[in-house]
């Protein structure tokens, strides 16, 4: 199955309008969004094109495309302009050959792992850091940020195709991480 990540859009208007265009054109199943939707958070500056209003009629209009997670900027009002749940602070993708447990960061993550067996896949955005790595016997994803990159990376997306988790820059799609995900 193939999926598309994004994290962190903090309602940037052009960053959700990239995301949309590759989704588009990935052929992904789904598009999962990690976390912080519309809010840009009192820790961040305003992202280029802040819009959360417009940023929710566009991403609604995949709704039925989107499996998203509650971030720590997400709040029950942003869930009031959103046609997919956002309220949700983890959700589990099974496939045939794992899980893949999606959250934001902030509750679970690296540092406070759900239960998890080997070769399942945590995934999560906040950090606004790329990683896409094995530990141990779990998989590590986190896509980056679309919005506000962080770490001198590059605003950055996820795909995961044919057992393989890569982080994409959003520009020019260059591979900035990447992990086999075989079990």
């Amino acid at each position: 199955m193939k999926l598309m990540f994004a994290s962190d859009i903090h309602g940037s208007l052009p960053a959700a309008e990239r995301v949309l265009s590759l989704f588009a054109q990935s052929g992904a199943r789904y598009l999962i969004i990690l976390g912080d939707v519309l809010n840009h958070g009192p820790r961040n500056p305003l992202p280029e094109g802040y819009a959360p209003a417009e940023v929710a009629e566009r991403l609604n209009t995949v709704a039925d495309k989107i499996i998203a997670v509650r971030g720590n900027c997400d709040s029950e009002v942003d869930q009031m302009l959103l046609r997919f749940p956002i309220t949700a602070p983890w959700q589990q993708v099974v496939t045939t050959d794992q899980r893949l447990f999606l959250t934001h960061g902030h509750l679970f993550g690296p540092d406070n792992l759900p239960a998890l067996s080997a070769g399942d896949v945590l995934v999560y955005g906040h950090t606004h850091i790329p990683v896409a790595e094995r530990k141990g016997e779990l998989f590590h994803f986190n896509p980056g940020s679309v919005s506000i990159p962080k770490g001198g990376y590059s605003a950055s997306y996820g795909m995961m195709e044919s057992n393989k988790l890569r982080v994409l820059a959003l520009n020019d799609h260059h591979v900035i991480a990447e992990v086999a995900i075989n079990p």
